[in-house]
């Protein structure tokens, strides 16, 4: 498999719940690392998707965004930082 996306993830698939349509893939990617995908029921069968096999994501993004806690501990019409 070769792709132009660099950020591939190799893991295990650990569920699929199938839907009427879309399904849901739980992939483990080792030491605590789940990530989950919402790909179609047609893609499933055709990637015979199922517990157990090795499967990799495969991220493609324009954009990656960050974000931080709050430190503000104060719930009031004042508060500048848009947390609440």
């Amino acid at each position: 498999m070769k792709l132009s996306a660099r950020n591939q993830l190799k893991g295990k698939i650990v569920k699929v719940e199938q839907g009427l349509i879309t399904s849901k893939v739980v992939l483990d990617l080792g030491n605590g690392n789940v990530i989950t995908a919402i790909i179609s029921k047609d893609a499933i069968e055709d990637l015979d998707l199922q517990p157990g096999k090795e499967a990799f994501a495969i991220i493609k993004s324009t954009e990656v965004i960050i974000g931080t806690p709050c430190d503000c501990k104060k719930e009031s019409d004042n508060c500048s930082c848009g947390c609440h």
